[in-house]
């Protein structure tokens, strides 16, 4: 599976990244804005894109029904510190195929998450 990942932390971008990588996930880049991750969506047609809720000054769920609409083939997992009780009806507004804390991420949780 190749992914991308957005996030305002360079910190955290980093550390995913290297975790994903050793777990067999090719990630293909990483992005701090919503901009961005429009942009690597519509260059490298990742099969994933893994969104934090909380961007910056920007909102990630906001970012995923933009990408939904705009690169339809990147399926979308939120992200976020919070657990899934404290962001429910955000979550489930979104058309995100899911969401997994920041603390369970790994490719065997996506991979159970995405079915």
């Amino acid at each position: 599976m190749r992914c991308i990942i957005v996030d305002d932390s360079e910190e955290f971008l980093a550390s995913a990244s290297r975790l994903l990588g050793s777990q067999g996930m090719e990630v293909l880049a990483v992005a701090s804005s919503g901009d961005h991750a429009l942009r690597l969506a519509n260059e490298l047609g990742p099969d994933l894109a893994l969104v934090d809720i909380e961007l910056g000054e920007e909102d990630g769920i906001e970012l995923s029904h933009v990408l939904a609409t705009r690169a339809p083939a990147t399926r979308v997992v939120l992200i976020s510190s919070y657990e899934r009780d404290e962001l429910g009806d955000l979550i489930a507004n979104s058309p995100a195929a899911g969401f997994l804390p920041k603390t369970d991420l790994g490719v065997d949780a996506i991979a159970r998450l995405l079915g």
